[in-house]
């Protein structure tokens, strides 16, 4: 069952994107990027290692390096469920 990305901010995922620099399989010298997007834990990035170990095993361009960051958008202890609302005029 997965989880929707609410669930998944909650349980710790946050937001993490990578560049990454590789070279063109038929011209050697010249570098590409490709910029990959999923949601991770940090400090180990889980998925982040998977997907480039997928990229070196079935993929033909050579990675030159790799740039990543990573942002938690919600954490449990700032989220807070409100059961009414008040709107004063």
């Amino acid at each position: 069952m997965t989880m929707s990305e609410t669930e998944m901010m909650l349980n710790g995922y946050g937001l993490t994107t990578a560049e990454f620099f590789y070279h063109m399989p038929d011209y050697a010298h010249v570098l590409n990027t490709f910029i990959w997007q999923d949601y991770d834990t940090a400090p180990d990035h889980p998925r982040l290692f998977d997907f480039v170990e997928f990229w070196q095993e079935e993929i033909e361009g050579p990675l030159h390096s790799v740039r990543f960051t990573h942002r938690k958008l919600i954490s449990p202890g700032e989220w807070r469920n409100i059961v009414g609302e008040f709107t004063l005029h």
